[in-house]
């Protein structure tokens, strides 16, 4: 989803580029892919809805400081709503309780699944924790092999 909203941004920051202030004229074709981006990537209707809303409140109420470029001010008011949509506290992985303690990682293809497993598998024996795993991917049979 990141990689994807990334692509569709940096192509319609063009727009806001060459002007010198954040306007509704020239975030209105950037807004519009953010809000492709997020459909396409199975962000629901309300909620992709109520993120763009917000991003263009705090874009056209924004005073774009002179060190920054106005695609520059978008990006990071897309950021930060981004932030604030996915929640910007950090969680602590749940290790209590009687083993063996299971953690399902599911998404779409491409969502990094099998990375998020290898990362974790590395974070639980960095711990002194016994680990163990098993890939059930329809698409992709070998990704248990892939953490191994």
């Amino acid at each position: 989803m990141f990689d994807t909203l990334t692509e569709r941004l940096s192509s319609s920051l063009r727009n806001i580029v060459g002007s010198g202030q954040l306007t509704e004229d020239n975030i209105k074709d950037t807004l519009r892919e953010v809000r492709m981006a997020l459909l396409e990537a199975d962000v629901a209707l309300p909620v992709t809805r109520d993120f763009v809303k917000r991003v263009k409140e705090q874009a056209l109420g924004a005073e774009v400081l002179k060190e920054l470029a106005p695609g520059q001010a978008f990006v990071k008011i897309v950021h930060d709503e981004l932030t604030e949509m996915m929640g910007s506290a950090n969680q602590q992985l749940e290790m209590t309780g009687k083993p063996p303690v299971v953690y399902l990682l599911a998404g779409l293809q491409g969502a990094g699944k099998t990375t998020t497993a290898g990362k974790l598998a590395k974070y639980l024996q960095e711990r002194q924790k016994k680990k163990s795993h098993a890939g059930i991917g329809r698409r992709l049979p070998s990704s248990g092999d892939q953490t191994a």
